[in-house]
């Protein structure tokens, strides 16, 4: 951050909401604002009205959506779809209780689930597939088109058809691959390694390597811009962006947006735009625009407050933010 010049302020523009517990992650459903909550608990609001519902006999561990459902697991063993209204509908059970610490939702309705070492996927139609993949999967995501899933494990991440026989094309290099992104044009997988690193694979024929590394923390937050062409993440005390023009980003140096004496934990471009909102584990939010890295101050920095879920909705009015103390909000941008 530009130490002689204070950001803009959007904090005026914040309606703050009590979460109440750790906030594992937001999204929105239409107009509704979910957030799923380390107690078990999904907190829904709309427009200042809150309404809480326990989903999970347990904490919640992991938590998607895709505009119409919150889906979450937990340390219970089940899997919960939550709507905008109505109760929680568990999806699954594990009999053996263990955690659902990795869900996904694909464009089409599709789920997948870990439990153990094994990976679960339901299709549209309710019908459910299963593979063990030998090592605790962690990072599960669908492609953008298609009913095909990839696998962050150990050694490399497995891409896999849950609807046919053949088995999955392996990606493969050492060590432990946490959190997995697709691109938005499926051209590119990324994974997140505890190594402080990112590795990335430029699918074809014959997938080429690009490694993307000297994070001082892991990197566990990553976020596509909306033409696919910038991937930012966390893990430094500043968004690192990466560009992914051309062949992707090997041989090219990142951006560093929004530099702070702070760690980045959570990081979210705008659906339709080139800005970049950037949590960091002192609480504080910046709001960064790429083209002429401008910046804009949505939250300042509260001691125990780090940032730990972000969703912008559908139409890049509103940015909902969380907390892991319980506190959370809604920023309406003001209109140009």
């Amino acid at each position: 951050m530009n130490t002689t010049t204070t950001p803009i302020s959007l904090r005026e523009h914040v309606v703050p909401v009590e979460a109440g517990a750790h906030v594992v992650g937001a999204h929105w459903l239409k107009a509704t604002l979910a957030l799923a909550l380390a107690d078990g608990r999904v907190l829904r609001w709309s427009d200042g009205v809150l309404d809480s519902i326990e989903a999970h006999a347990g904490g919640i561990l992991s938590a998607c959506g895709d505009g119409e459902r919150l889906v979450t697991g937990g340390d219970d063993g089940s899997v919960v779809s939550t709507a905008a209204t109505g109760e929680p509908t568990e999806i699954a059970r594990d009999p053996k209780r263990r955690w659902i610490d990795a869900v996904t939702l694909s464009p089409s309705g599709s789920i997948a689930w870990n439990t153990g070492k094994t990976v679960h996927a339901r299709d549209d139609k309710g019908k459910v597939r299963s593979l063990d993949v030998g090592t605790t999967p962690q990072g599960l995501v669908f492609a953008p088109k298609g009913y095909r899933l990839a696998i962050g494990q150990m050694n490399g991440v497995s891409l896999w058809y849950p609807n046919t026989e053949a088995k999955p094309d392996f990606l493969e290099w050492k060590g432990a691959h946490l959190d997995v992104m697709w691109s938005p044009d499926g051209r590119f997988v990324v994974s997140s390694m505890p190594e402080n690193a990112l590795h990335g694979w430029k699918l074809g024929d014959k997938p080429t390597h690009m490694r993307m590394t000297g994070y001082p923390a892991k990197p566990r937050s990553l976020s596509w811009s909306h033409d696919g062409l910038w991937l930012a993440s966390s893990g430094a005390d500043a968004a690192i962006v990466w560009p992914f023009q051309g062949e992707g980003p090997q041989g090219k140096a990142p951006r560093e947006c929004g530099a702070r004496h702070a760690k980045v934990t959570r990081v979210a471009f705008h659906p339709k735009a080139l800005v970049l909102a950037v949590g960091y584990d002192d609480g504080c939010i910046l709001m960064i625009r790429l083209t002429d890295a401008s910046e804009l101050l949505v939250r300042p920095a509260l001691r125990g407050s780090g940032i730990t879920a972000f969703a912008w909705d559908n139409g890049g009015k509103r940015l909902a933010f969380g907390t892991e103390d319980g506190a959370a909000g809604v920023l309406t941008l003001p209109a140009a």
